[in-house]
């Protein structure tokens, strides 16, 4: 091997470091940005949790009573009503 193939080589190697060092800037910023998603889920879960615990209020102990499937098929028909009429509204002020 002479001094231009160990030359190259040390090239290859240095743009080799450069690619993989950008790649994992990348990749650590695409992970603060998955955390950051995850903690405000968590986070926004974590407030619903605490208003159900200080309501004394357990959703699978409502969900099992009966009429609990139907009030919510009622709730779902309530608000596909309601975005029916504010679809419309808002079709009627683009007229």
């Amino acid at each position: 091997m002479d001094l231009t193939e160990t030359g190259r080589s040390q090239e290859d190697l240095a743009r080799e470091n450069e690619r993989l060092r950008a790649r994992i800037e990348k990749l650590e910023a695409e992970l603060l940005d998955v955390q950051a998603r995850t903690n405000a889920a968590v986070a926004k879960w974590q407030d619903r949790a605490y208003w159900l615990d200080r309501w004394h209020l357990d959703l699978n102990a409502v969900m099992r009573r009966p009429g609990a499937a139907e009030a919510r098929a009622a709730l779902r028909a309530i608000r596909a009503v309601a975005r029916f009429f504010k679809r419309l509204r808002r079709g009627l002020r683009r007229s």
